[in-house]
């Protein structure tokens, strides 16, 4: 009897740990056929930028982009013959990213790869300056004199713990900051392996550029932000899309049924690296909430944006329009956006500029949209880009930009509690950051790869504003 019951029990035993075998292996096959393309197609394109377009050696991108999983699971080969990326996941999940010039680099997706390269885009070349003699900012050439109410030790030193580990096994990995104070920069620091000519992501940083390209727009009389957004997909009146202005899509409170998780497979991830045409893949998600009432975080109403430029802009001068509409207007000759497969810039999330570049658009926005007596943006533009609509009163948000108050007597509610509620700020993945300060007279650009939260923001801009002696 004994016997027999040992048995069972070992049978049992058996079965049980058959069946936790096949639940494992359908997790597994079923993680590697969605997942495994995503991390491909994240190394692909990743490696595919930081070469060809941030001109980095691949042992640099190996020991920092590529070094933290899920990444560091994949396997890449860079092929300088045709300017492309091709990575795997333990052979499997293959994809490839191409590079062409003045665009930057896209990965394959929902094309042929002969299709992709067949793309054209007319950019014209930015206007003949020499940028080491021309004043900044038109120009690279740094005044003579400096700010004498500043103490330059203080913001030396200020900027110099930035690029410190402030703990063991902590990794910020700063790799630019320039303070700019009245117009001026004042301090400019590199992490080894980057300069002034370096392009860097900006990542979600590309929001508030979409955001200033539909300004442009509006500016020129082609858009009205408060009438419902021209969308192809919710152009019925009986679809309750329809309702959706474009001001919700800046101001994230679409409604969309959107998930924006990195962490796991999910709408922005597939998006990103699974979609040839970004904008159709968010537009064609249901409503989760009334228009205007909800706020949900979204790269896919960035990329819907991003459609509607190209759609009001038109065919013929799309590819140019970022930068004769606005990157040339202000000096950033270093700046470039790069196109999903359909053609679209992804607006929410590829934008590659210099530090310098970064903070020329930090001073746009700092002088109220205009720029060398020109007014870029619409006159209010930024201020009507800084005012968050009562579904956003808890987030702090406005026109693809970050608020630090609502609020101006409420600390508390302050992401920065050391830092005036009057900053509004561009904000990316692992820290890409530019801070625009209007009471303190400064625009701060931060750079890097940040992926451990070691950077202290809030001390950081503390330590600047009080290097300042007085902003008066």
């Amino acid at each position: 009897m004994l016997f027999n019951n040992v048995n069972r029990l070992k049978k049992i035993i058996k079965g049980f740990l058959l069946i936790i075998t096949l639940i494992f292996l359908v997790w597994a096959v079923h993680y590697a056929w969605t997942a495994f393309p995503i991390i491909s197609g994240f190394d692909a394109k990743q490696v595919c930028t930081c070469v060809f377009v941030s001109n980095r050696n691949t042992r640099a991108v190996d020991t920092s982009e590529m070094a933290e999983l899920p990444f560091s699971l994949g396997k890449y080969e860079v092929n300088t013959k045709d300017s492309s990326v091709t990575a795997t996941v333990w052979g499997m999940a293959k994809r490839k990213a191409i590079y062409r010039k003045g665009i930057g680099c896209t990965l394959i997706n929902d094309c042929t790869e002969q299709q992709l390269r067949s793309q054209v885009f007319a950019i014209p070349p930015p206007p003949p300056l020499n940028m080491d003699t021309t004043p900044w900012p038109y120009g690279d050439k740094m005044p003579d004199t400096f700010p004498s109410n500043i103490n330059a030790v203080k913001l030396k030193a200020a900027v110099g713990t930035a690029f410190r580990a402030p703990y063991k096994n902590k990794k910020p990995r700063t790799r630019a900051i320039i303070v700019v104070y009245k117009g001026q920069i004042v301090s400019e620091q590199y992490a080894p392996g980057f300069s002034k000519d370096t392009k860097m992501y900006g990542w979600s940083m590309a929001k508030s550029f979409t955001a200033a390209l539909i300004g442009t727009l509006v500016r020129a009389g082609k858009l009205d932000v408060k009438k419902h957004a021209p969308v192809p997909e919710w152009k019925d009146v009986k679809d309750p899309r329809y309702a959706i202005t474009t001001e919700q899509l800046l101001q994230q409170t679409s409604g969309l049924h959107f998930l924006e998780v990195y962490t796991k497979m999910s709408d922005v991830t597939n998006m990103l690296y699974k979609r040839g045409d970004m904008a159709a893949f968010a537009a064609g998600h249901p409503l989760a909430h009334t228009p205007g009432t909800v706020f949900s975080y979204s790269s896919g109403n960035s990329n819907i944006l991003s459609r509607i430029i190209r759609q009001t802009v038109g065919e013929k001068d799309y590819a140019a329009y970022p930068f004769t509409a606005l990157f040339y207007k202000i000096g950033m000759y270093h700046t470039s956006m790069e196109p999903d497969a359909s053609g679209t810039y992804v607006g929410s999330s590829y934008i590659n500029a210099t530090a310098r570049d970064y903070a020329r658009f930090g001073l746009l926005y700092y002088n109220n949209g205009a720029w060398n007596g020109e007014q870029i943006l619409p006159a209010g533009w930024v201020q009507q880009s800084v005012i968050a609509p009562a579904a956003n009163k808890q987030k702090n948000y406005g026109y693809q930009l970050w608020l630090n108050g609502v609020q101006a007597n409420a600390p508390s509610q302050h992401i920065f509690k050391d830092v005036p509620a009057d900053m509004f700020y561009c904000d990316g993945y692992a820290y890409q950051n530019i801070y625009i300060i209007p009471s303190k007279k400064l625009v701060v650009v931060r750079l890097g790869l940040t992926l451990d939260k070691s950077f202290d923001e809030n001390g950081f801009l503390k330590r600047i504003i009080e290097s300042i002696k007085n902003t008066n």
